[in-house]
């Protein structure tokens, strides 16, 4: 293939503090490169509604891309649009005109910023270039709060809603105590299938985390609760919306609305309300005052939180993605390797993205304690340097 002269660049999935950083890292790094790069509108599925954007022109100096660095949710635009499998019923005609398009704009390489379904869209790209001997590279860039992506230490955006977590989190702690009575606090943290953004409340030290790898129990639970609170008058909980019972089904089922839609990706298009069934059933059972906080979409878009190292290592992905291409690489994801905790280092790498689609990184075993009810002091010292440091006024506490 001659050298990568055009790159298109597209944002999927929710958005994070630090997505915008990886298009940044990707602008400077076609720049340095001497590469023209395309921005899709609303992901694959405004590119191939027409809707591109001439990031050069957009982003025309290191000053416009420093202020992106630090600009929350998805600059370009974001979709949810789940690409047809290859064998399927159309997918033919459809993957024909999506390469029919990205050869008429000239495009030499796809990047595609986002989580798992966003390396899904890579994977089935690639594998349908590779069909018909497209010349065309793709490559993902890692995106997600949640931190669930398999081949990677961590993932972009993660340690940023990790510092709000458990910024937020400190702060609820603070505020819940200040009266002279028995109350039990939920704070209901996102995370469908994994707990890593729960587990990072455990900066802040909150009575007890729960998290969706530990099969949920409600006597359990009611039970611990109030043990604890012979001993002390407030206790906190931090808990992932994805907690689910024995049977498997979410407790978040018992609160959405019914005919709640899904979206493309059979995913509940709300996920929220655990929390405020966990308090109506504690408050009931022991009797005492409850409160459920949904901390909902500021997780993924509190950037006067963002964490330093969150901003600075999806800078560099973005730039990764960039040489990866231009080095004839394919159907790869960016990723970086933890290399030391303390001092902390990373590495970065490219690991085959058809072994990270559609695979879920859970908390790993080991690091959730014996009873289900916590996570260690390994998965502190895994969070902490991701977090950056809590705010001085409670880094002290």
């Amino acid at each position: 293939m001659a050298d990568v002269k055009r790159i298109l660049v597209g944002q999927s999935g929710g958005p994070t503090a630090a997505i915008n950083s990886s298009l940044a890292g990707v602008v400077a790094g076609a720049r340095e490169a001497g590469v023209e790069v395309i921005g899709m509108r609303h992901g694959i599925q405004g590119f191939l509604a027409g809707q591109t954007v001439d990031l050069a022109a957009a982003l025309p100096d290191d000053a416009a891309i420093e202020l992106l660095r630090h600009t929350p949710s998805s600059w370009l635009g974001s979709c949810r649009f789940k690409l047809p499998a290859l064998d399927a019923a159309g997918a033919e005609a459809f993957y024909t005109d999506a390469f029919a398009k990205f050869e008429a704009a000239g495009m030499d390489a796809v990047l595609y910023i986002g989580g798992n379904d966003s390396m899904d869209t890579i994977a089935k790209l690639g594998a349908w270039g590779a069909r018909v001997g497209s010349p065309i590279r793709f490559i993902g860039v890692p995106k997600t709060i949640d931190n669930d992506l398999v081949g990677i230490d961590h993932t972009p955006g993660y340690g940023s809603a990790a510092k709000f977590v458990a910024t937020a989190t400190s702060e609820l702690m603070l505020d819940a105590d200040v009266y002279d009575l028995k109350n039990v606090l939920f704070v209901e943290i996102m995370g469908r299938d994994a707990g890593w953004l729960a587990g990072s409340a455990c900066l802040a030290e909150p009575d007890l985390v729960l998290l969706p790898e530990v099969t949920f129990n409600e006597d359990a639970l009611v039970e611990r609760v109030g043990e604890l609170l012979e001993r002390q008058n407030t206790v906190v909980i931090a808990m992932s919306e994805g907690l689910r019972e024995a049977d498997g089904h979410l407790i978040a089922e018992k609160t959405v609305a019914a005919g709640t839609k899904v979206d493309e990706f059979g995913h509940l298009a709300q996920l929220s309300g655990p929390s405020r069934y966990l308090a109506s059933l504690v408050g009931e059972r022991l009797g005492v005052k409850t409160r459920a906080v949904e901390l909902s979409t500021l997780q993924r878009c509190a950037s006067h939180l963002a964490s330093k190292v969150d901003l600075d290592e999806a800078f560099e992905l973005g730039r990764v993605g960039v040489r990866a291409a231009m080095a004839g690489e394919s159907v790869k994801m960016c990723s970086l390797t933890r290399t030391s905790s303390d001092p902390y280092s990373v590495e970065y790498a490219l690991v085959d993205v058809l072994e990270v689609a559609n695979q879920v990184k859970a908390v790993p075993s080991e690091w959730i304690c014996e009873d289900g009810l916590n996570v260690t002091e390994s998965f502190r010292a895994y969070v902490e340097p991701l977090a950056d440091g809590l705010p001085e006024h409670l880094a002290a506490l």
